[in-house]
């Protein structure tokens, strides 16, 4: 279950709560409001190894990038030094060889750019849908923090407190 969705559920069970009259705080169900707390603390750290394997296989393919290119270049030293007995045909051994190193080159920087590309993309969502989750749990606690003050400030002035209409909020 992934953060956003948990965040909904949370936000739906405090949407779903009673008003206690005359004030704005809410009774709340606290097992579903545990329940769904500790699912974020489950889902949060699955969200980081979810980043933890893209960014191995990010490594696997580099890895592998660069055997492709060792092996590349093996083969085009061994092609090299076998053209190179050949005087007539000297010249176009090393070209080809050159060539061989300079794909091998621009595949591995191809596949290195694909791979962070790839890496940075989950790292963003996964760093968006965290933004979010945080700004909806400050907001939560702004708005609990301001309605206490503002019951604590009534209550000293000797005033009742009056329940706010819900088209105020």
């Amino acid at each position: 279950m992934d953060i956003q969705n948990l965040v909904d559920r949370l936000e739906q069970v405090l949407n779903d709560s009673s008003r206690i009259p005359l004030s704005t705080n809410l009774i709340v169900n606290e097992d579903k409001i545990f329940t769904i707390v500790d699912q974020m603390r489950v889902t949060v750290p699955e969200e980081i190894k979810r980043a933890a394997r893209i960014e191995s296989e990010k490594e696997r393919i580099l890895a592998q990038a660069h055997e492709e290119a060792d092996r590349i270049r093996s083969l085009a030293k061994q092609e090299a030094s076998e053209l190179v007995n050949r005087e007539v045909i000297t010249g176009a051994a090393q070209q080809r060889a050159d060539h061989i190193l300079a794909q091998a080159r621009r595949d591995e920087i191809s596949i290195r750019q694909e791979a962070d590309a790839y890496v940075m993309d989950v790292l963003a969502n996964l760093e968006e849908d965290l933004l979010r989750s945080l700004a909806v749990v400050r907001n939560g606690l702004h708005k609990l923090q301001a309605d206490q003050a503002q019951l604590q400030a009534e209550v000293q002035e000797g005033e009742a407190p009056q329940e706010k209409s819900p088209t105020a909020d």
